[in-house]
């Protein structure tokens, strides 16, 4: 899969539309298409706001093995059921939970 069929998926994964994330990430739907489309390479600061939001890392965006792709999209964290203007406050406490994780796992190979 592309990055950008990537970057969609999580998107429809987590319920939202264009204008949704387009609005989060202060950009017009049309620049969220172009990098869902693969018409432009979405900039690093772009990707690590969806990786927040959708709860996911990075290198989830560039997976290349299909398989994987629909493993990493179906255990991110969802937000169904969750209002639009909410989402800077997902975002942010997804990172704090990717962080904790991080140090949980930094803690389990160090100790």
């Amino acid at each position: 899969m592309t990055t950008g069929a990537i970057l969609k998926a999580f998107r429809e994964r987590n319920n939202l539309s264009q204008e949704d994330v387009a609005s989060f990430l202060s950009v017009k739907r049309e620049v969220l298409s172009y990098y869902e489309n693969d018409s432009r390479e979405a900039p690093l600061d772009v990707l690590e706001k969806l990786a927040d939001l959708y709860g996911a890392d990075l290198t989830d965006f560039f997976e290349t093995e299909y398989n994987q792709v629909k493993a990493n999209i179906a255990f991110a964290f969802r937000a169904n059921g969750i209002e639009k203007s909410d989402l800077s406050e997902i975002a942010q406490f997804r990172k704090v939970v990717k962080n904790y994780f991080k140090i949980l796992e930094l803690e389990r190979n160090n100790g």
